[in-house]
């Protein structure tokens, strides 16, 4: 089958193109980019359809959408996941949500630490063993996570800036992939409805005077 993959939980406008066989295996067949965290809705749409150019195929050639749902910000966030969802309704396809942190960390082997920013001083985080998630996603400050995994990770993967907040070894993997996307899918015969991870509040909030 061929996976439209999106991600837009960190600065990286992500969209690719992914083969996936009937063994599991996965061939990525092309992939957009753009590190902007201010172009998620500007550079989304273009680095899907390029993508799917680039694939050498067309959008009715795809059969499934797969979308990072965080953790990250509100506004990338929510781009990302209704364009996969609009996508995936005007082709008739189904949509898999998964964590952002896992298309990173699935890559790894052994005890990893994968980061991304939060912003606040903060840090979105989860800890890996051989590629399965065994703690998190959570967020916190650089310092509380390093207390609280202690010495139980050997490298750490993710956002390079804050991946460098931590005295640990570090991998080359930093933004969620598209074959790291579709390997995170748990069921693909069974697609749940799609759960941001926002891990906490908007920092908008309405108004005193809109509140009453």
């Amino acid at each position: 089958m061929n996976v439209l993959t999106i991600d837009t939980a960190t600065p990286a406008v992500s969209a690719g193109v992914v083969r996936r066989a009937e063994d599991g295996t996965v061939d990525p067949l092309a992939e957009r980019v753009t590190v902007d965290a201010r172009a998620h809705a500007e550079q989304l749409t273009p680095n899907v359809l390029g993508a799917v150019s680039d694939a050498g195929i067309t959008v009715a050639d795809l059969d499934a959408v797969v979308v990072g749902c965080g953790p990250g910000p509100f506004t990338g966030l929510r781009v990302g996941m209704a364009s996969a969802a609009a996508f995936a309704h005007a082709l008739g396809v189904p949509v898999h949500g998964v964590c952002s942190l896992d298309a990173i960390g699935i890559h790894t082997d052994g005890d990893v630490l994968v980061v991304t920013d939060a912003r606040r001083r903060e840090v979105y985080w989860a800890h890996y063993r051989d590629g399965v998630r065994v703690d998190g996603p959570s967020v916190n400050a650089p310092a509380d996570v390093a207390a609280v995994l202690q010495s139980s990770v050997a490298a750490v993967a993710g956002s390079p800036e804050h991946a460098a907040l931590f005295t640990l070894p570090r991998l080359d993997v930093v933004y969620p992939t598209p074959a790291g996307l579709v390997r995170a899918v748990a069921d693909w015969d069974d697609p749940q409805p799609l759960v941001p991870l926002y891990l906490r509040r908007p920092d908008a909030k309405p108004s005193v005077a809109a509140r009453k």
